[in-house]
Formats: C-alpha cells, structure tokens, sequence
C-alpha cells in the first residue's frame, strides 16, 4: 500500500551545462559586473556563477515572454 505525502517527488534538480560564446565587449560587461557583485556584497563570484542568476532575473523580468507563456499554457 503506498501512502500519500503532503509533498510530492522532488524534481530534477541535476544541472544541465551549456556553453555559450560572448563577443569580447559583453565579456568586459560581465567580468565588470562581477567586479561590482563582489564591492558590494564582499565576496567573489565568477562570471560563469553569475550567469544563471542573470538570466533567471532576465526572464523574470519580461512580461512579454510570461503573458505568452501563460497564454500557450492556457490553450
């Protein structure tokens, strides 16, 4: 007999590596961006730390992308 849990099976939470190219001008933005994160919050972080967490807030941040999503879902 299988019980029933308040909380369902955890989701893959395995992370999945991609590799991207940048022009040299965005890469002077990002390596000053990470200059930046750790002035204001004492500690390092690599670029390559960093990205993830951008581009989260990235697309957060475009209620373009979620309206259509949401809309997609919707259908």
């Amino acid at each position: 007999m299988t019980q029933s849990l308040k909380i369902g099976k955890l989701p893959d939470t395995t992370p999945v590596k991609h590799t991207i190219s940048v022009e040299p001008d965005l890469d002077d933005i990002l390596k000053s961006y990470a200059e930046i994160y750790e002035q204001t919050y004492g500690e390092k972080a690599s670029v390559p730390a960093l990205i993830p967490s951008m581009l989260r807030a990235f697309i957060a941040s475009d209620s373009g992308f979620k309206k259509t999503l949401r809309d997609a879902q919707s259908s």
